[in-house]
Parts: C-alpha cells; sequence; structure tokens
C-alpha cells in the first residue's frame, strides 16, 4: 500500500512533459538573452545559430580593440567616435542589431515548442520571451535614437575650421552668446568670453570684453583691416549707432563678399578682433543664442548658484517691465529661465556686473555638468545644443576638448573683466589689456610649474604691443578689485554674484 502511495503522488507523464518543455523554453530564451544564436545551435537552425554567434563575437572584438584604444590612445578613439558617418552607421547598426536579438528570442521560445506545455506554463514562458524581446528592441531604439541625436549635433554644430594646433601651449577659446530676436538687426553677440586652456593640465582663464568696447583692432590679414585700419570706431549721432565691439558680427555680414568662401564671417572677424585685442591667438569659436541657453540649462536639471542680491526679471524699459525677481539665497537651484536672467539682467547694475554673472553661471556648468548627468539626458543636451547657432571646433578635436574639461573641471578659473577702471571701452589701452593678459596666464601656469612665472607675448599682438612687452619688466598684478580680477572665481561668485 505504502508504493501504491507513493506512486500516486508522482506526475504523471504529460505533466512531466509539459514541465520539461516549460523549463526547456526558459532556459533557451535566457541562453539567447546571454549569448545570441545559442539556442539555435543546441536545438534550432544552426545555421543561424552560427551567424548570430559570429556577429556577437565580432562585437565583443571590436568592444576589446576599443577598450585598447581607449587606454593607448583616448583622443584618437573619441574623434573617430565623433565622426558623423560613424555615428550613423552605429544609428542602423544598433537598431538592426536589436531587432534581430529580439527576433532570436522570439525564436528559441518558439523551438521550445510552447504548445507541448501546460497552458499557464505556456502563458508564463511566453511573456517572459516577449517581455526580454521588448526590452531588447526598446533599448536598441533608445541607442539608435542617441547616435542620430550625436550625430545630428555634430553635423550641425562642430563645422570645423578652427586652428588645431595649440599656441604657446594653450588654446583659445571664444564663447560668443548672441541675441536676434525680433526686435534686433542681425546676431549682435552682447556675451565675448575668452577661455584661455592650458593644454596640459586644462587650467582656465577667463577674459571678458565688454560689449560697448571701441577701437577694436582688427588682423592685417582680416578683410576689414583695410576698412578700418586703425580699430573699428565710427562717429555717430546716437549711441546706438556707435562702432562697437558686439557690432563687428553684423558688419562683416554685411560685408560677406570680403569673405568668399567662409559660412560664418560674423563669427569669423569677431574672433580676430577679439584675439587681436587680447593679443592672443583665437583656436576656436562657439556662438549659442539666449534661447539655446535657457533649454541647455533646463536639459542638464538646472545650475546651482549662491545669490546676494535680487536680480530683476525683465526691465523697466521693456514691454513687460520688470515683473519678477530671483530671490538671494545660497546654493539656489536655478533652471533655465532664471539662470538666463541672472546672467543677462541688466535693470539696477551695469553690463560690467553682468559680465561677472555670465562668468559665474559658466563656472556652474563646468563644475556641476558631469558624465552622468552627459549620459542620461543626451537627447536633451543635444536637442538644445543644436540651438548653438555654429562652432568651428572639428569633431575630431572633440576628444582634445573632452579630455581637457575633465582635467580642468577640478581646478579652480581664474578670471579677468575688462571694464572700469581697468580700462575705459571708450579709448581703451590695447597694450596695458595685452600686459594684463600675459600677466595673468604667466601667473595661471606658474601654480602649476613655476617656471612658466615669465610671460611670452603672443604672436598674435601688433608688432608695437609686442615688442613693448618683451622690452618692459614683468608687470605687476593689477590692484583692482576681485569683481574684475579673480585668482578663484568659484571663490569670488560666492561672495559678489
Amino acid at each position: 500500500m505504502a508504493t501504491t502511495s507513493s506512486t500516486a503522488t508522482l506526475p504523471g507523464p504529460q505533466a512531466r512533459s509539459q514541465g520539461i518543455a516549460l523549463r526547456r523554453g526558459v532556459v533557451l530564451v535566457l541562453m539567447t538573452l546571454v549569448i545570441p544564436g545559442s539556442a539555435q545551435l543546441v536545438a534550432g537552425n544552426r545555421r543561424l545559430g552560427r551567424i548570430a554567434l559570429r556577429i556577437w563575437l565580432a562585437l565583443i572584438a571590436l568592444l576589446l580593440v576599443a577598450l585598447v584604444v581607449l587606454l593607448v590612445n583616448r583622443n584618437f578613439l573619441i574623434g573617430l567616435y565623433a565622426n558623423p558617418i560613424t555615428l550613423r552607421v552605429l544609428q542602423v547598426a544598433v537598431l538592426v542589431l536589436g531587432i534581430g536579438w529580439a527576433l532570436l528570442m522570439l525564436d528559441a521560445w518558439l523551438i521550445a515548442n510552447p504548445r507541448g506545455m501546460a497552458p499557464r506554463g505556456r502563458v508564463l514562458s511566453g511573456v517572459l520571451a516577449f517581455l526580454l524581446a521588448a526590452c531588447t528592441g526598446t533599448v536598441a531604439w533608445a541607442g539608435s535614437g542617441m547616435f542620430g541625436a550625436q550625430a545630428s549635433l555634430i553635423a550641425n554644430v562642430f563645422v570645423g575650421g578652427g586652428q588645431a594646433e595649440a599656441e604657446h601651449g594653450r588654446y583659445n577659446i571664444l564663447l560668443m552668446g548672441g541675441d536676434a530676436g525680433a526686435d534686433r538687426w542681425g546676431m549682435r553677440p552682447d556675451t565675448m568670453i575668452v577661455a584661455s586652456i592650458d593644454a596640459e593640465t586644462g587650467r582656465t582663464v577667463l577674459f571678458s570684453l565688454p560689449r560697448n568696447l571701441q577701437w577694436a583692432p582688427f588682423p592685417k590679414d582680416n578683410p576689414l583691416h583695410k576698412l578700418y585700419p586703425d580699430g573699428y570706431w565710427c562717429k555717430f549721432k546716437n549711441p546706438s549707432d556707435a562702432c562697437l565691439l558686439n557690432g563687428i558680427y553684423t558688419l562683416a555680414v554685411t560685408h560677406k563678399d570680403l569673405f568668399p568662401g567662409v559660412k560664418y564671417p560674423g563669427a569669423e572677424a569677431t574672433a580676430d578682433a577679439v584675439g587681436e585685442t587680447l593679443g592672443l591667438d583665437i583656436n576656436y569659436w562657439a556662438m549659442i543664442d539666449l534661447k539655446g541657453f535657457e533649454k541647455l540649462i533646463d536639459a542638464v536639471g538646472g545650475i546651482r548658484l549662491d545669490i546676494n542680491k535680487r536680480i530683476p526679471i525683465g526691465s523697466k524699459s521693456g514691454p513687460k517691465g520688470v515683473y519678477g525677481y530671483i530671490e538671494p539665497g545660497k546654493n539656489v537651484l536655478l533652471d533655465g529661465f532664471h539662470a538666463l536672467w541672472f546672467a543677462r539682467s541688466r535693470e539696477g547694475s551695469s553690463d560690467y556686473e553682468r559680465m561677472s554673472r555670465q562668468k559665474c553661471v559658466i563656472n556652474a556648468m563646468v563644475k556641476q555638468l558631469n558624465p552622468s548627468t552627459v549620459l542620461t539626458k543626451f537627447n536633451d543636451l543635444a536637442a538644445a545644443s543644436e540651438k548653438v547657432i555654429a562652432s568651428n571646433i572639428p569633431s575630431e578635436q572633440l576628444g582634445t576638448a573632452l579630455d581637457l574639461a575633465l582635467k580642468g573641471r577640478s581646478l579652480p578659473m581664474s578670471s579677468v573683466n575688462f571694464t572700469p577702471p581697468l580700462i575705459k571701452p571708450v579709448k581703451p589701452d590695447f597694450p596695458k589689456i595685452r600686459e594684463i593678459v600675459a600677466d595673468k596666464i604667466a601667473a595661471s601656469e606658474a601654480k602649476d610649474n613655476p617656471e612658466k612665472a615669465s610671460p611670452a607675448p603672443s604672436e598674435s599682438a601688433s608688432p608695437s604691443s609686442s615688442s613693448s612687452a618683451s622690452s618692459s619688466p614683468k608687470p605687476k598684478p593689477s590692484k583692482s578689485s576681485s569683481s574684475t580680477q579673480a585668482d578663484d572665481l568659484e571663490t569670488v561668485c560666492k561672495v559678489s554674484s
């Protein structure tokens, strides 16, 4: 009787068969998840399995090669990856491979003969296979979209044409913030900041020029030099008609026939004038309109700043007047709209105070933007970044730029605002400006290498200013206020923003 009772508790042949089929189906689907094609090699179309497995092994080999190249020559790999053609190939390949992988999972479930499973097992295994296939397809779709966004971003923004070689061991990048609203004729870069970056350490000095600077000189090889050999200045009846630094962009666009084959004559002419003013060779320029800036800040989740005074939103002369304020506080989180007004507001302050706030915003973005934010919000960043009108940084130099950004974000930025009382925008002392630039760069380099304490004159400076700088002793540091010159911009921003 005991034997009979024991035998009665055992599942029948059909139940055992259904259980085996269920376990087989789950195992085959999971095998495909780990190694595509393995289920087909074991129990299905072996030819299909061999093709899938070879593709999988080839992808692993390519990944290993990429890791080796990343360790040996990271900049080359990033430059190759950043090529729009490479990204378009990846966009299609990821989508095709993802769909193929998902179909292999469904095929693995079919190989297990779901008809031989119990109804409940058939549903459970089918749901498992479908969910894994759907997840794989969704990830592939998202990855393909990310590669597409990257390709579009690089093709539209990083148009190339800049100077790839560092000058005196530095990369000088002109950052321009422009406004081409309906009430503005053309683009006027009201924000002009040069980031001078050490090519080895990434340590950065920011130089700000006021938009109302007059007599800005053009280098002799710039076509506008013939029109304004003594600098950009003209007689005017109204202050709005003055030949100011921020008007060079529109001036060059108006005379675009003088720049044959140049896609962005306004940006190139502005970069030349700024470089000649500072005595620096400008390697690259980048320009962003104000709405693009707002969306860029929103894409990274906002920035945090210490704000020590109320910042008006709007202006008394504007159509809405002053219709709000950014209230003071410590570590205030600003979205794109409020960060934009923090950077651009002039009501109750001056252009020069605004220049300081703009550099504090740049400093906050550099310090607070991290790789995880870029990865998780890349599509939003790419869409916002396409608001950048253009940059002449070539895609193959993005590896170098990224490397310097990663190095420099842990180092304090120093800063100079060329504003009164340091200079007079109406009649600037250009030799003095170039001396201050050389002195500030030398002081920055000396923090990493004391042997670089003596400044070297830039080749882009005018002959008179170069000879003056080389024959005179090293200038003493300026005694201007911290809002004009700062050795640690982050510290200054905490107390003066």
